[in-house]
């Protein structure tokens, strides 16, 4: 009993001393930066070998931590991809598969796991569905697919307007929070999403005079014909001659388009209020800055559209494209650099992970596209940076096949929080540190479900190896398609049907089969899906992307 006096002290001492050790025990656990642009195709990033634009600020990701050469998706359109991200699961499971089905709200996200274990969550940009996300602490989230110019904002107190440049804005908040809104005794997992370059590609007056001047390199299948390939990429509605918009995307007033009549000869589709919607957000003071540009492009589409020939249309609408497309991401390149910068004089950067994606791949051109869906390359693959600073080496290329489908699980182990047990993705962790050998996957699923409609990419599902790509297009049609990575990387000849191949496809079908299963994905969910879709009476045309 004597011993009892000094029992007690011992253990307020111990306790005592664990109390002040959690602060020091909580700072080392890292922060998050999650930077994600809608859109952002892997050829317009200079560190994957860009001939089309700089990207020296995205570039210092990778100088400083791991690119991936083979990161994909699951699903190659904005709000399924996003939906992938946050949960961790395919779409099938998670509801969203496509932009018009609801997501699955019972789903727990990874920002709701982060801030169940002590993080500090927050969320600037676009998020693309949803306008309160559960698990975030701070968010300001543009509503639907936000505006170019004074954006509106979703926010826990309500819809607020700012004036500016979506994506000074985004960064705007977003480096406010870092400096004046976040708790620093608690770590962070911050959700800092852009935008741009997302369709209709309306640069920031000054990047818009800047790359007006430019003439950018043509892909080598900017006339692809389709020759070796099935229905699906035959039929697709996103060729940027007879698809690409005039007025919404080419910036080609409407008033001159009804002026010049048979003359502009245009055959394409427009959306309502499709040059107005964004022009029209402009102030008089901005409009003056847009104007003289604008004038430039319609002078000479009066003066010289009658008389060029089809290719030379396509041509000026690559270009156009490509002015508009890569000037977007300049300053999305010039805005990360603002955030990177601030990581490094705060001292922040030492311990915060730094991600950098987009919600999918995109079509700059290759095979006369924009836009994604397919499970080609372009559309499939995206692009994928991770910095963390004394757990990456710096400057480390890595090859494996990874998805968005593996995000979640990677920063939930990386802030050493175990992942639920359903989530279907695999942590990065052993790529990140170097213990590859742990590292067992050889090939990823991947499934698209938005058909009938907008762009008319057909329904398929398939397998991605490094070696091989096997799809099954269906609803309508009953194909296959197999492409030799190696041999054919731009994708121009099916070869499901050559015989020298055929132990290839057996293979891959075997492994398909056991994906699906694997995933829980079958050909009755297939269907479910499908009579789900019907039902909802989606109309050809419908601006669900």
């Amino acid at each position: 009993m004597k011993f009892k006096p000094y029992l007690i002290y011992l253990t307020g001492l111990l306790l005592a001393a664990a109390c002040q050790q959690k602060p020091a025990q909580e700072a080392k656990r890292p922060n998050i930066l999650f930077i994600m642009s809608d859109d952002h195709a892997y050829q317009a990033i200079s560190a994957y070998g860009s001939k089309l634009i700089s990207t020296p600020n995205i570039d210092r990701l990778a100088k400083e931590g791991m690119l991936f050469t083979n990161a994909c998706v699951t699903n190659s359109i904005c709000a399924p991809s996003r939906a992938t991200i946050l949960t961790g699961k395919h779409n099938h499971i998670n509801g969203k598969i496509d932009n018009l089905m609801p997501f699955d709200t019972t789903q727990v996200t990874f920002p709701q796991i982060f801030q169940a274990n002590g993080y500090q969550t927050a969320m600037f940009g676009k998020l693309h569905f949803g306008n309160n996300p559960k698990g975030v602490d701070d968010f300001m989230i543009l509503p639907g697919q936000g505006y170019y110019l004074n954006p509106d904002f979703n926010t826990p107190e309500g819809d607020t307007t700012i004036m500016g440049y979506v994506t000074d804005v985004i960064t705007d908040l977003t480096l406010n929070w870092l400096q004046d809104g976040r708790d620093e005794d608690k770590p962070f997992m911050m959700m800092y999403m852009h935008k741009a370059p997302h369709r209709p590609w309306w640069p920031r007056a000054d990047k818009f005079a800047e790359f007006t001047k430019k003439r950018f390199p043509e892909p080598a299948t900017l006339f692809d014909d389709y020759e070796n390939r099935g229905t699906a990429a035959k039929t697709a509605e996103m060729n940027l001659l007879t698809h690409m918009m005039y007025s919404h995307d080419s910036k080609i007033r409407p008033e001159l388009l009804e002026q010049m009549g048979d003359k502009a000869s245009p055959k394409v589709e427009e959306f309502e209020n499709g040059f107005y919607g964004p022009y029209g957000r402009a102030t008089d003071e901005q409009k003056a800055l847009y104007d003289p540009i604008l004038d430039s492009i319609n002078n000479w589409f009066e003066q010289n559209w009658p008389t060029l020939s089809q290719e030379e249309k396509m041509k000026w609408k690559y270009q156009r494209y490509m002015q508009d497309y890569l000037g977007c991401i300049s300053s999305v390149d010039d805005n990360v650099g603002r955030v990177l910068d601030y990581l490094d004089e705060s001292g922040l950067a030492e311990n915060t992970i730094v991600v950098y994606t987009s919600d999918q791949g995109f079509y700059l051109g290759e095979h006369g596209w924009f836009d994604k869906r397919f499970i080609y390359d372009e559309s499939f693959k995206t692009p994928l940076m991770v910095r963390w600073p004394e757990k990456v080496k710096a400057g480390t290329v890595e090859n494996e096949m990874v998805q968005n489908l593996d995000f979640a699980q990677t920063l939930l182990q990386a802030a050493g929080i175990n992942p639920p047990e359903d989530m279907q993705g695999e942590s990065l962790m052993p790529l990140l540190t170097g213990n590859k050998e742990q590292w067992d996957r050889d090939a990823v699923y991947y499934h698209y479900y938005e058909y009938p409609s907008v762009h008319m990419v057909k329904r398929h599902y398939g397998i991605v190896t490094k070696e091989y790509k096997l799809a099954h297009f269906y609803y309508d049609v009953d194909e296959w398609e197999l492409y030799d990575r190696l041999n054919d990387p731009q994708e121009l000849n099916n070869v499901y049907n050559d015989p020298d191949y055929a132990g290839v496809v057996a293979e891959l079908k075997t492994k398909l089969a056991d994906l699906r299963k694997q995933y829980k994905d079958s050909p009755e969910l297939d269907q479910k899906y499908i009579d789900i879709y019907k039902s909802m009476q989606v109309e050809k045309g419908n601006d669900f992307w």
